[in-house]
């Protein structure tokens, strides 16, 4: 059951890249590199949000290394605060002309099946039809049924694929985009999921 009070979704900031790198180390079997968090972070068409477990103890920061050389060179590396927020998901998106281009979502292991996805993808439709946005795409691997069944949920169909797309099997990516998001049939659909997310 989603208990919405208890999950709460903000703006991603730089203090909460160290937990979104090991939430996407969880999840996919290749993964950026901090620095890449931080430019994106930085990039005017990016937009990151996560999801944190508001329940949770405030977590703890990484201490830093008591070695002298350890620790210069961590400041030279110029490493973020971190959050005490317990951050469980995360979404970003490149807003692309009329498109908006989700290029990664993820939930921790432990917090899947809460319906975490469903609300990260709920956040995405709500920032694309306020910025007056058309389109809604992703890719995903052929083989990961249930993110297609998610997806679809929020009708995103399938409408391509490309071949060999991941680097790391040559396995193929479904294309998968949405309708007009602001037809009223896709807002009516949008707001009886957001009617049904309420009465869980």
């Amino acid at each position: 059951m989603l208990k919405t009070a208890r999950f709460q979704q903000r703006p991603m900031t730089p203090a909460d890249i160290a937990q979104v790198v090991a939430i996407e180390g969880e999840s996919f079997p290749t993964s950026w590199p901090r620095t890449a968090y931080r430019r994106e972070l930085e990039n005017k068409l990016a937009n990151y949000t996560v999801v944190v477990d508001s329940d949770h103890a405030p977590v703890e920061p990484v201490p830093r290394p008591r070695h002298a050389l350890l620790g210069l060179l961590r400041r030279q590396k110029k490493d973020q605060p971190q959050t005490s927020d317990y951050v469980v998901g995360y979404v970003g998106v490149w807003n692309l002309a009329d498109e908006v281009h989700i290029v990664a979502i993820a939930v921790r292991q432990a917090y899947r099946g809460l319906g975490l996805g469903e609300l990260l993808l709920a956040k995405v439709v709500d920032i694309s039809l306020s910025n007056h946005m058309e389109i809604i795409t992703l890719e995903v691997r052929r083989s990961n049924l249930t993110a297609q069944s998610l997806y679809e949920k929020f009708r995103l169909l399938k409408v391509g694929v490309r071949v060999r797309y991941y680097s790391d099997n040559q396995e193929d990516a479904v294309i998968m985009s949405t309708p007009s998001i602001q037809a009223d049939g896709y807002r009516e659909h949008i707001e009886y999921l957001r009617e049904a997310r309420e009465r869980r």
